[in-house]
């Protein structure tokens, strides 16, 4: 029987087999193993409540230099508050207010932060659940079996599994082939095979083998296993700062610091003005702390960590585990992004569309040929052949048994396969291989015949050829079919600024008809391994990005050269050691979504940076004319929102600087919406809605605040 693709080029990549059949590109994925939760579910809000006070500690704020320096300065109103109370001053209660929001301030950002990782530790737990330490079949040298704890397992042993066995750790398949459930760790009910060899060996522990038996090898050590390593990064214990946070951060410092100086002259400014005006009085404490931090990036500086771990979170909704934040942000970048054709740009499997008889054979008689010779094929292509004569030509699959048929099996050496029978000899396969066996025989290859395959492959198709015996029958037309919905895929690609790039193990003649279809940017076709690498060398040494998806073994050492590099869980394991992320679903188009979910994280950074550099405008109306009024009354004019007096103002300020952070945290958490354009159009939108709307926004929220104060005779 046939088992392998009869066509021209089979040892390729795109010819690899794969577990199950890619889902289509619009579909989203049916089962997640890490579900979103609701954004404000109890036990998160409980956890990260609680969190928020034990992250006061300034051992572990002095990372964040923002909220570090809000901190100092509630200590300090704090501290001075009690000197005040001790000491029997009057007038405490303006500062005792200040020191409250000052404190709540430090607390929601530190909120936000803890949100973002509660959610991280929730779905940690869940995955901590599906870890058991079962009972392993170890094999010893003497190739006996003993029953151990899967905890006793080091790398190296080997162990059998049987039917209904939890696989007890990580490891490559070297005898064997069995089913495997592995919804414990993608959350897809489907089973795959699992087999010795190829790219198809990798097994992970904790999974459950559901038919046949399998020799495993462990390739890992307790605590090390996979599915620990994922506990270890959803957690996000050890999350590190991007590039691009770092420099944000570093710019955040840089202004804090400013106007920590600026803040800080005020004081003998104030002392010589009252001094020489003879009115009005120094600012205290309070007022200048108030002061300094209304005019810091607070917003932008209680949330970027928030934003930053929220985008892994989402990451890992969508069932993909990075292995750091700087992969997901690398992904935001990427300038080019390649794509495999099989599976990824195509459904996976070709499929026979026409018969094209050659001059004095008739289609018919070539579709009977075509389907005797495919009815022991169970390829996928085999298979289609079979269909199209039935459904062209009204042709059902018979009993050869009784007509003594011999089948021959493909053979990557004869590049074909068929049947004999009745004394015909049957055979499809590579349009050279075919010629070349009719010749053989004495038959003859007309120029009708080279031009249909020559036309076909300009096409995109694959030509298989059929014979019986010297005579040349015809070609079966097999097509790859481009997804549903690629081309606006890539133009949506095209449209975020991104090149696609379609990698391909097919003649440059089918890849560029493909590529034409799919609407990519360029092809790489005839791929090896090498070609890969030194593609994507080439980007970057032109300071481009790349991100490429890969499963095989073959894939490990560009994947690890790639800036985003994606693989699939159904790889093989160095696959999976080489890339920074994995794709749990194993769904090659994955890869899209991404890149528009690095995006998102650093649109949403920059949008929450933009609105909180652009909303002090307004705290600079308010405070700075409550300063100093009384020593300059010219300053009213700048008291545009006519607040009340010096204390509401100042009050309303810092109030409103504390309240934006806890209503801006569920943007953080969820992301600005994002929509595939080019860069000129995204600042437009940027300076619009955060720009525009971060200068005009904290106007009325200061303005109703001071009133409400006034109200409530709380200033």
């Amino acid at each position: 029987m046939s088992t392998v693709t009869d066509t021209p080029s089979t040892m390729t990549p795109d010819s690899q087999p794969s577990s199950s059949p890619a889902p289509d590109t619009g579909s989203l994925i049916p089962k997640k193993l890490l579900r979103a939760r609701p954004l404000f579910d109890r036990a998160i809000l409980r956890s990260a409540t609680r969190e928020s006070f034990v992250k006061l500690n300034p051992g572990t704020l002095w990372k964040n230099p923002v909220m570090f320096v809000v901190e100092v300065g509630a200590a300090l109103t704090t501290v001075f508050l009690v000197r005040d109370l001790a000491s029997g001053a009057g007038h405490t209660g303006f500062s005792f207010q200040i020191a409250l929001w000052l404190w709540f301030t430090v607390l929601f950002a530190n909120f936000a932060e803890a949100m973002a990782e509660a959610r991280g530790k929730a779905q940690a737990e869940t995955l901590r659940k599906t870890k058991s330490d079962s009972i392993a079949h170890r094999m010893t040298s003497s190739g006996k079996l003993e029953d151990v704890p899967s905890s006793m397992l080091r790398a190296g042993d080997v162990v059998v599994c049987e039917t209904n066995d939890i696989i007890p750790g990580d490891g490559e398949v070297i005898e064997g082939i069995a089913t495997v459930d592995e919804s414990v760790i993608t959350g897809e009910s489907a089973p795959v095979i699992r087999e010795s060899g190829g790219d198809r060996s990798a097994v992970t522990g904790g999974t459950k083998v559901l038919s046949d038996q399998v020799q495993i090898k462990i390739t890992s050590n307790p605590g090390e296993t996979f599915l620990d390593r994922m506990i270890a990064l959803v957690e996000g214990a050890e999350r590190q700062k991007t590039p691009n946070e770092i420099a944000l951060n570093i710019l955040i410092a840089g202004l804090t610091l400013i106007f920590l100086l600026a803040v800080v002259t005020l004081q003998p400014f104030a002392a010589y003005s009252v001094a020489a005006q003879h009115a009005g009085a120094v600012p205290s404490i309070a007022v200048l702390t108030a002061l300094l931090v209304c005019l810091i990036p607070t917003t932008i500086g209680g949330l970027l960590s928030a934003i930053g771990i929220a985008g892994m979170d989402r990451v890992m909704q969508h069932n993909v585990l990075a292995m750091s934040g700087k992969a997901v942000e690398a992904s935001g970048d990427v300038n080019t992004l390649l794509l495999d054709k099989t599976g990824t740009i195509t459904l996976g499997n070709r499929q026979a569309v026409e018969f094209l008889p050659a001059p004095g054979i008739t289609e018919p008689e070539l579709a009977d040929a075509a389907q005797l010779s495919s009815l022991a094929d169970e390829t996928p292509e085999g298979r289609s052949i079979v269909v199209l004569a039935k459904e062209k030509h009204g042709l059902r699959g018979r009993e050869v048994s009784e007509h003594d048929a011999r089948f021959i099996p493909f053979s990557a050496y004869t590049r074909m396969s068929g049947v004999d029978i009745d004394g015909r000899q049957l055979r499809k396969g590579a349009t050279e291989a075919i010629m070349r066996f009719v010749t053989e025989l004495g038959g003859v290859a007309p120029d009708e015949f080279r031009e249909s395959a020559d036309r076909i492959s300009r096409t995109g198709g694959t030509p298989l050829a059929v014979a019986d015996g010297r005579r040349l029958l015809g070609i079966v037309h097999l097509k790859d079919i481009v997804k549903g919905g690629m081309k606006e895929r890539i133009g949506q690609l095209r449209a975020m600024g991104i090149r696609s790039v379609m990698i391909t193990g097919d003649n440059p003649l089918t890849a560029a008809a493909i590529a034409s279809e799919a609407g990519v940017d360029d092809f790489l076709a005839q791929a090896t391994p090498k070609d890969k690498l030194e593609y994507i060398r080439r980007e970057q040494s032109e300071g481009r990005l790349v991100a490429m998806t890969g499963d095989g073994t073959n894939d490990a050492p560009a994947l690890a050269q790639a800036d985003v590099g994606l693989a699939m869980n159904t790889g093989t394991m160095a696959a999976k050691e080489a890339g920074n992320m994995v794709d749990l679903d194993s769904n090659p188009t994955k890869l899209i979504e991404v890149v528009a979910i690095g995006k998102q994280l650093l649109i949403t950074r920059g949008a929450l940076t933009t609105f909180s550099i652009a909303n002090d405008v307004a705290k600079y109306f308010a405070i700075i004319p409550a300063m100093f009024l009384t020593t300059f009354p010219v300053l009213e004019h700048l008291n545009i929102m006519r607040l009340h007096n010096p204390e509401s103002a100042v009050l309303a300020a810092v109030i409103f600087n504390a309240l934006i952070i806890i209503a801006l945290v569920p943007l953080a958490l969820r992301g600005v919406k994002y929509r595939p354009q080019g860069a000129a159009a995204l600042l437009r939108r940027n300076l619009l809605i955060y720009g525009v709307g971060g200068i005009i926004v904290p106007f009325p929220g200061i303005w109703i605040i001071d009133r409400l104060l006034v109200f409530l005779h709380l200033a």
